[in-house]
């Protein structure tokens, strides 16, 4: 039986893990959170990794197995046959991720590690290349936006609500670094899918942005 697979890509911050979850429920398949991927890879190797040479690269990645298990919001990735938790969460090993995801060595092994993801499972794919490189015959393709200070306000929020202190002027201009080197890097920078569907989400709330994914979903 061919596997179902739906890709939502978009920057940080934008509600892309929300409604991928939400959608993966919906559709009773495992969500796949390729950020997590890549913040889990930049956690394990550490701090100063992307200067490592890509011989040592190689030699560390070949001893990591990522697996999944479980659906919707309750789809477990373990890497090494440990779940990954909120340690690879924080403000830091995003920004170790966004340098990890400028190497091709890294993202040459987490392309093919996501893909055989999807060879075995039907997913709702969360990630930032998702519909244009690693599942670009995906049926159901979505690309979801928002402002700079839309996604730093939510991330404020998010962080206070976990009893976390945080700069919003701070917040804003780490994202904006981010998406900066996100959209300029030269392999697989961010950008929508030729045959995505756009959802600009500063305006919408959460219903009515998993109402438009439902319903381009539904008509496809």
């Amino acid at each position: 039986m061919a596997k179902l697979i739906v890709t939502i890509d978009g920057p940080a911050g934008v509600g892309k893990s929300t409604m991928a979850k939400r959608l993966a429920r919906e559709l009773g398949i495992p969500y796949l959170d390729t950020g997590a991927m890549f913040r889990a890879v930049a956690w394990k190797l550490g701090e100063g990794s992307w200067d490592w040479d890509e011989t040592r690269l190689k030699d560390e990645l070949a001893g990591f197995d990522f697996t999944l298990s479980g659906v919707g919001e309750d789809s477990v990735l373990s890497l090494n046959g440990t779940p990954i938790g909120n340690e690879i969460r924080t403000e830091q090993v995003g920004m170790w991720a966004s340098n990890v995801a400028t190497l091709p060595v890294v993202r040459a092994y987490l392309k093919t590690a996501q893909q055989s993801l999807g060879a075995r499972f039907s997913l709702v794919a969360e990630g930032r290349d998702m519909g244009t490189v690693i599942f670009p015959d995906a049926p159901h393709k979505f690309f979801l936006d928002a402002s700079v200070e839309e996604r730093a306000n939510r991330r404020f929020h998010q962080l206070e609500g976990l009893g976390k202190p945080a700069d919003l002027e701070e917040l804003k201009e780490q994202i904006a670094r981010r998406d900066h080197q996100d959209r300029n890097r030269a392999v697989a920078p961010l950008r929508p899918a030729d045959d995505a569907v756009t959802i600009d989400t500063t305006e919408l709330d959460k219903d009515r942005v998993f109402a438009l994914l439902a319903e381009h979903a539904g008509e496809r």
